[in-house]
């Protein structure tokens, strides 16, 4: 008889799954075993009834009774029972083989569900081999064992199948991660549960920012132990950790619930990026990137590369300006230092003292124009007070057309009266081509001669002392506001406006001309006027002459000067009324048409008392040409106090005649007054 089990009666030893020692108990004794050790119970018979005779805790099933019975029981010889049962949790389950091999009978359960069953009194050993996914969580095995007759041997065990290919199954996420944190060292302690897994191969160790990606912080192999050691980067962030499980095929679970390690901040900002260092004069500028977390930056300065350096000063900008030799080197360094004083690296860059900033741009360029001479003005940036003291000037430039053309710039000779100064300037220019258009552009130059790069283009129409040439397409049309003259636009291009002139033909043939008060501009055409006061079937003489902006314009008597004549429609009321008008004085416009005027208004007095006490009201009328005759604009008298009366039903763009009559209570008229309103349509 072999024996691998061994059996003792202190009931409180412990065992691992690997075995060890073996606890057992009198069969009226109640027996934990403690997963994932099995629980034997052993019968003296073959149906597994009664009291079993003995209650044990086995760390495996191997055994060779051989002839006789198992050792520490009193059990017959033959026709005895042994069954083992466990519960212990599979963790993510997967993939099982269970062996099993006996003489005589085994049968096998999960659950309760029998998965083996070799049943039988047998010669010799039998085996068998079952392939089963078990799922996740805890389950029970129990396996029943029957030695009837003979020689008498069990064994079963049951392994994960940890092959690549056929373990699919991850591992659970590890549960009851700690974390604890130790400032003196910068380092966090983790601590976590061990997984259920039967085929773990160990755990990993993963850190992150709340910004970042995961990363494994705990090397190339899984862990074995339940705890790892991180030197957490002493930078001041709080950092994530988890912590993930890993089998035997290699495949990694998800990882446990968070926990954080907030770590002091020993660490300082990275170096100051793009130090560069630019002479102007006698001063110097140091420029660079600062890292985001840099608080303040310290400059130093050395007259040596190795020093030793003085601090210049500090500053919370990405920029220094010093005052620095002429044509002499220069070694500096700058580090950037975070809130709480941990510095960078530093950066460093040489200065050679030489003048290489060129000034700003000027800007704002303006110009005065006159026939002769063109005034450029312009205002210069802030910063350039110090170069203009020690001898700064301005270069203006010039160049033909509306486009500045930098092959084509001719340098400008300011004459007399220009005046620069550090925040601007002006120049006379006498020496450019007249009538045409010119560009500038001004740059201003520093003691040490380097240039700006020029300012913004200034198109110039240069002005000149040639009247515009004759305007074309001048006509004369009659209407019944007036006669509207128009023409065609001149196509040169430094028109300010045109004046049209009114002439006369006088007894000698010539024409007297004025400039027409009678004429008004609409506001839809610039190149028309509507002129006249009432059309009256008077004829007239037109020019129009365009005046540049210089102050040139041609006569109208000018032989190159078109003339048209015009001839007003006569629209005056074939009836004839007779003014009698005694009571005082009339007032009302002859020429209106303006945006705001509603209609043509008159206004009068009544100063006769004897005749305004016979007054009862007042009546308006207006001539209907259609109809031949006036007819009142209201129904009615107007009151006899009424002393004003605008038309507001009056169509624009033709004349309208009107009477005034004083009317008596007894319907005679007491006076009658007349009068024409042209109400033009000015569009």
């Amino acid at each position: 008889m072999t024996r691998t089990r061994l059996i003792a009666l202190a009931a409180t030893a412990g065992l691992t799954a690997a075995g060890g020692l073996i606890t057992a108990a009198p069969a009226s004794a109640a027996v934990t075993c403690a997963s994932p050790v099995w629980k034997a119970q052993y019968f003296g018979n073959t149906t597994f009834s009664g009291t079993p005779k003995l209650t044990a805790c086995d760390s495996a099933i191997s055994e060779n009774y051989g002839y006789g019975d198992p050792a520490g029981v009193t059990l017959p010889k033959d026709n005895f029972s042994v069954r083992w049962s466990i519960t212990r949790d599979f963790g993510s389950g997967g993939l099982f083989r269970l062996s099993a091999s006996t003489q005589d009978g085994i049968r096998v359960y999960v659950d309760g569900i029998r998965k083996i069953d070799l049943w039988k009194n047998v010669s010799s050993t039998v085996g068998k081999t079952v392939d089963l996914t078990i799922p996740a969580g805890k389950h029970t095995l129990r396996v029943d064992y029957v030695a009837w007759t003979g020689s008498a041997n069990v064994r079963f065990a049951y392994a994960p199948r940890t092959e690549a290919s056929v373990d699919t199954v991850k591992p659970l996420a590890p549960t009851g991660l700690t974390a604890t944190y130790d400032r003196e060292s910068s380092k966090t302690t983790l601590r976590w549960t061990a997984n259920k897994e039967m085929d773990l191969a160990g755990y990993r160790v993963y850190r992150r920012l709340s910004t970042t990606q995961w990363a494994k912080v705990s090397g190339a192999s899984p862990l074995t132990s339940l705890s790892f050691v991180d030197a957490t980067p002493a930078t001041g962030q709080t950092f994530l950790y988890e912590v993930r499980a890993v089998d035997k095929a290699g495949r990694e679970s998800a990882g446990s619930l968070d926990v954080t390690a907030a770590a002091v901040d020993r660490t300082g900002p990275t170096a100051p990026a793009g130090l560069t260092v630019t002479g102007d004069a006698w001063w110097a500028t140091l420029a660079w990137q600062g890292p985001a977390d840099a608080a303040k930056y310290e400059v130093y300065a050395a007259s040596a590369a190795t020093g030793p350096f003085e601090l210049l000063g500090t500053t919370t900008a990405p920029s220094y300006r010093t005052d620095a030799p002429v044509n002499t080197a220069r070694y500096y360094r700058v580090r950037a230092l975070d809130a709480l004083g941990n510095p960078s690296a530093y950066a460093t860059v040489t200065g050679d003292g030489v003048d290489r900033t060129p000034p700003q741009s000027p800007t704002s360029l303006g110009s005065v124009v006159h026939p002769g001479a063109t005034e450029v003005y312009w205002k210069q940036p802030d910063g350039f007070y110090e170069d203009f003291d020690n001898g700064g000037t301005y270069h203006v430039y010039r160049s033909p057309g509306k486009t500045l053309d930098p092959t084509a710039l001719t340098r400008v000779t300011c004459a007399d009266g220009s005046d620069h100064t550090s925040t601007g300037g002006t120049c006379h220019d006498l020496d450019m081509p007249q009538g045409t258009h010119v560009t500038y552009a001004v740059a201003a130059v520093d003691p040490a001669g380097n240039e700006s790069a020029l300012s913004a283009p200034l198109v110039v129409r240069t002005g000149d002392r040639v009247a515009p040439g004759p305007v074309t397409g001048v006509t004369a049309t009659p209407h019944a506001d007036g006669v509207l003259v128009s023409w065609a636009a001149s196509p040169e291009d430094d028109i300010d406006r045109y004046t049209v002139w009114t002439g006369a033909r006088q007894s000698d043939g010539t024409i007297k001309w004025i400039s027409s008060t009678s004429c008004r501009e609409g506001e839809s055409d610039p190149l028309a006027v509507l002129c006249g006061d009432l059309p009256d079937g008077e004829s007239y003489l037109y020019a129009v002459v365009a005046r540049d902006r210089w102050g040139n314009a041609l006569s109208p008597g000018d032989a190159r000067v078109t003339v048209v004549e015009g001839t007003e429609m006569d629209v005056r009321p074939s009836v004839t009324v007779t003014r009698d008008w005694d009571l005082g004085s009339v007032g009302h416009g002859t020429v209106i048409g303006g945006p705001d005027e509603t209609g043509p208004s008159v206004n009068w007095r009544c100063d006769d008392t004897a005749l305004c006490d016979s007054v009862a009201g007042y009546r308006i009328s207006r001539w209907n040409g259609d109809a031949k005759t006036y007819q009142p604009l209201h129904a009615g008298l107007l009151p006899a106090s009424t002393r004003t009366y605008t038309d507001t039903t009056a169509a624009r763009g033709t004349t309208h005649f009107y009477t005034l009559e004083a009317v008596r209570a007894d319907g005679g008229v007491a006076g009658t007054y007349e009068w024409s309103c042209v109400f033009q349509d000015r569009v």
